[in-house]
Parts: C-alpha cells; structure tokens; sequence
C-alpha cells in the first residue's frame, strides 16, 4: 500500500498518451516537487515515458519530453496513466499487455482523467471501484460492467486509482502526501498553488465549477446541482425550487441577481451543453443524444440546439469530420 506513512521515497512512473490534458499532468506531477520542497528531501522520485519513447503531444498541441520508453518489466512503485481524448484509440493488444505487466511490477496503477479507460480495457479494474471524468461516467459503466464505477472525484481501492480529471488529481495527489507525510506537509503543498479546498475522494464530481457562487448564494448552487443531476429527466423549476425552499418567483429572482438569468433558461442551457458533448465528442445517434438530455424527441433538440448554437446537431457532427 502506498496511501500510508512512509519516510521512503516514492518512485513513480508517469506513462503519457498524445491527447492528455496539460493541466491533468501538472495536477499529478507538481504536487510531487511541491512535496519534495516543502519536505526537504526526495519524498517522491518520478520519470516520464511513452509507449514508444517518442514526445506525446499534449490536447493544446504543446509536444511534451519524456525520459524514454515504457519499459513494463522494469519495477516502480506507482504506475500512472495519463489520457485523454479517444483513449479507445490506445487500448490495442501490444498496449494492453504492457500496462498488464506493468501492473505486475507495480505496488499501486494510476489512472487521470481517460487513463482509466486504458486500465479498464487492461482489465486492471474489474472487481473494483472507479471513477472517471464525469463527461464519460455513463459509457464508463455501461463499458467496464465489471467496474464499480463511482461519481466521486477519486477513488483508490489498492491496488488501482482513478481521478476524474484535473483538479481531482491534485486532490488525490494531495491525499497521497497527506497520507505518506502528514497533513502538515499536504497543507503546506496545497499552500503553493494557494489552493484552499482540499476535497476528499468521495466528494461528486461537479459538471459546473460553481466556486464563489455556492458561497455567496448556497441556493443557487444547490438548485445548479439538482439540474446537473436531472439532464435526461428534467424536473419542473418549481419542484427545485420547493427542494431549496423557496417559491417559484424567489428562485427565480435569486438566479437573476446571482448569475443574471432565469433558471428555466440556465437549465435548457445546461442540457444543450450535455448534447453539444455528446453530438461533438461521440458517434451516439441524434435520438439517443435527444433522450439523454431531456429533449422529448429528435426536432425539439434540434430546434433548441440551433437557437442555442447556430446550426442543428447533424451539422454540427459533420463539421467536426
């Protein structure tokens, strides 16, 4: 186990695929030279590879060095996998192998954000429980049927963890520290990156980053949540807002003063964002993309998406090829 206290150095392995989000390796890597810093000594030793030790190329376009090739024979504590991006792309056979041979040289597997898609087609992750990015909980589950999958931020069930993306990394990344380190040191680490929300595993995933809005105005948050977690059965606004305690008109009033429009149009916003996903990063149908946002049929989704986008969801799929 290696969430536990340890004064041993850490030696982990960060194997990075073209598409992985730049924030997402930060989140993982600089959490460990914050450590190293603060602690004064080398708590956490790291290396980057690639499958074929050639630069991956980061979702910006910015080409990232590595050290060299993944080599899976070769021991670590950690094994990390970073992904993004039509991560299915990367699971071929000679992939899969090595990341299952990793895995057996390896006392813990890691994956960020898609890096778990690589780890559940591996088979490293039946009988578990495991996140990933929220955009993908759904395909996830229906994927890996194996895999208890969790809409937390991260989850470690030794020997494997997942994190839904970027920020849940630092926050794994923080807890790690914590539980090797000390709280002390995982504080002072956090204080680096003036990040003053450590959040636990079992926290869910937000589809809207709320920030100060659920500190100035917790209602508004709360009924924000409440949408986020009704997109392909919506609710009325005035059961929301009877969830919230309050009436109709004054839900409605706080969502103008707060975010300067209505909660019915924030909520049909909400779920146009939810298909416009849908429509641009996967082959679903139209009418699968209509069901699952909460559109009653093909042409009202598409009326709504061409108010909302310009163009209707058919157009918008092609334009993407």
């Amino acid at each position: 186990m290696i969430f536990t206290h340890s004064d041993e150095t850490l030696d982990v392995t960060l194997l990075l695929f073209s598409g992985l989000s730049l924030l997402s390796l930060a989140a993982t890597l600089d959490p460990m030279r914050g450590a190293n810093r603060v602690l004064g000594r080398t708590a956490y030793r790291w290396k980057l590879v690639s499958m074929d030790g050639q630069m991956p190329v980061a979702s910006c376009g910015l080409p990232i060095p590595v050290d060299g090739a993944f080599a899976p024979a070769d021991p670590q504590d950690a094994l990390i996998v970073l992904a993004a991006f039509e991560a299915a792309n990367y699971a071929t056979p000679r992939i899969l192998r090595a990341l299952r041979a990793g895995a057996t040289r390896s006392k813990i597997v890691g994956g960020i954000e898609s890096g778990s898609w690589l780890m559940g087609f591996a088979g490293l992750l039946d009988g578990r429980r495991a996140t990933t990015h929220w955009e993908d909980l759904e395909d996830f589950a229906a994927r890996f049927p194996h895999v208890d999958v969790q809409p937390d931020r991260f989850v470690v069930d030794e020997p494997v963890f997942t994190t839904g993306g970027a920020t849940p990394a630092l926050d794994c990344m923080l807890s790690l520290i914590r539980a090797r380190n000390g709280y002390s040191a995982a504080l002072d680490v956090a204080s680096l990156y003036i990040y003053e929300e450590m959040r636990t595993g079992s926290d869910v995933q937000p589809i809207v980053s709320l920030g100060r809005i659920g500190q100035h105005e917790p209602r508004v948050a709360k009924a924000i949540r409440i949408m986020e977690t009704h997109i392909d059965r919506p609710v009325t606004i005035a059961a929301i807002a009877r969830r919230v305690d309050l009436s109709t008109r004054g839900l409605e009033t706080l969502f103008l003063k707060t975010i300067d429009v209505s909660p019915g149009a924030y909520y049909v916003a909400l779920r146009l964002s939810a298909a416009r996903r849908l429509v641009l990063d996967t082959s679903l149908p139209i009418a699968d993309i209509a069901e699952r946002t909460g559109f009653s049929a093909i042409a009202s989704l598409s009326r709504a998406y061409r108010r909302q986008f310009g163009v209707p969801p058919s157009a918008a799929r092609r334009a993407r090829l």
